[in-house]
């Protein structure tokens, strides 16, 4: 291929679906590059896709054979200590309303159907003859010329193009190559996530977490399913399938001297999850790297003359209590580097201050405010006092206020008083509520 391209996207995860479905609906040029066999083929993670911008690239998907399992309507955090769980369940019809604000999806499974939609808009566009989506190719190297990106390198081939968007995912080795990050992410801002998926009959899943139709549930948990490591665990209903893991933080395993398999065996040993994949077969093991969320190890700057970085790649990623926010954050990005393509390519004009208009359009976006917005809340989330003191004082008081004895039963505040008391103090829970407050 000879001619130049428009833009190359370097990248067929979600943040470049999305860029990719933007471009061909703008009648761009442009070559979509994935090292896997197909989109999807090499992306183990999956999740919680919260949000409205799949409305806005597929619109009306939640009509079609689409690529995700289930819309969420039943949320739950729960604390847990070695044999109890405290929750926080929240569940409402209103969540059934489309396009829904949350849908779960395995990645493998719904990043071929998102690519399968781009190449429907491609083929619907002036250049469904001249855009590609190429998967089986690695990208070694990002070409640039006086500073200016002009295509890219793979083995002994070049494709040049007015400009590339880097959405490589978290291993940003091009985004480093390019001078956007000069070094690699301390261990103490990455986390290895490990998931099992865990079959069941349909109708056992659905029976088991209350499920109707195509509804599922979302459950976070912080405390025991660690086993003292920082980090978190979650489950997800698909299909017919749930998603079980934890999000441990490299730093801390290797500090403590514990392996991500060990402590998700004893996580499913707990007498809680044990009771909710009672009955199920694994199929499948996986693990991901992922930042912590920590706006500190993003690049300063996610753009120089004819090029852009979006998606994890950007280290756009937030866990601020709520949810665990990754993937949606790249889509938002996805589309609007985009666009910022789209309007350069109109104003002929890919100067570095043209590119600029991307990180400003972020900036201005919900994702660079919720990541700016919420950075206390994310350091609260790893302090000891949230992932093991908290939990375990929960827990205590849980089974204290809810045990019916045969004898006189303590007002519930000289409960929580002998809970405090036994594995914190007012003090310390005083500095903990004055920062969940500034946080939150």
């Amino acid at each position: 291929m000879d001619e130049k391209f428009d833009c190359i996207i370097v990248g067929a995860g979600v943040a470049g679906l999305a860029a990719a479905m933007t471009l061909a609906r703008n009648n761009m040029k442009f070559l979509l590059i994935e090292k896997g066999e197909f989109p999807g083929s090499k992306n183990v993670s999956g999740g919680v896709l919260w949000g409205s911008d799949l409305a806005k690239l597929v619109p009306d998907y939640w009509e079609k054979d689409a690529g995700w399992d289930r819309y969420i309507n039943h949320r739950r955090l729960t604390f847990m200590d070695g044999q109890s769980a405290f929750s926080v369940d929240f569940k409402s019809s209103h969540f059934n309303e489309t396009p829904y604000t949350g849908v779960v999806v395995l990645r493998s499974k719904f990043d071929r159907w998102l690519a399968d939609n781009v190449q429907s808009a491609i083929d619907a566009s002036d250049f469904a003859m001249d855009s590609f989506i190429a998967p089986n190719i690695l990208v070694d190297e990002v070409l640039m010329e006086a500073g200016r990106a002009i295509g890219i390198r793979t083995g002994d081939e070049r494709f040049y193009a007015d400009s590339v968007i880097i959405a490589e995912g978290v291993n940003n080795l091009l985004t480093r190559q390019v001078g956007l990050q000069d070094h690699y992410v301390p261990a103490d801002h990455i986390l290895t996530g490990i998931k099992e998926i865990i079959r069941f009959d349909q109708k056992v899943l659905e029976d088991r977490f209350q499920l109707n139709g195509r509804s599922g549930m979302s459950n976070e948990f912080v405390g025991f399913a660690t086993d003292g490591v920082e980090g978190g665990g979650f489950l997800y209903t698909n299909k017919d399938t749930v998603s079980l893991g934890l999000v441990l933080g490299l730093k801390d395993l290797r500090e403590k001297e514990k392996t991500p398999n060990d402590i998700l065996n004893t996580f499913k040993q707990h007498p809680v999850i044990a009771d909710m994949i009672r009955g199920g077969e694994v199929v499948e093991y996986s693990a991901h790297v992922v930042s912590s969320g920590d706006k500190r190890v993003m690049p300063e700057r996610l753009y120089k003359e004819g090029l852009l970085v979006c998606g994890e790649a950007a280290n756009l990623l937030m866990n601020a209590g709520k949810a665990i926010q990754g993937m949606d954050y790249a889509m938002r990005s996805g589309i609007l580097a985009a666009e910022a393509i789209v309007n350069a390519k109109q104003a002929g004009d890919f100067s570095e201050a043209s590119m600029k208009k991307y990180q400003d359009a972020l900036d201005n976006s919900y994702v660079m405010k919720d990541i700016n917005n919420f950075q206390d809340a994310v350091h609260l989330l790893h302090d000891p006092v949230m992932t093991q003191k908290m939990p375990n004082l929960l827990c205590d008081f849980g089974r204290n206020f809810f045990s019916i004895k045969n004898e006189p039963t303590q007002k519930a505040r000289h409960m929580l008083g002998d809970s405090v008391r036994k594995y914190s103090s007012y003090w310390e829970l005083l500095k903990v509520g004055m920062k969940g407050a500034k946080a939150l």
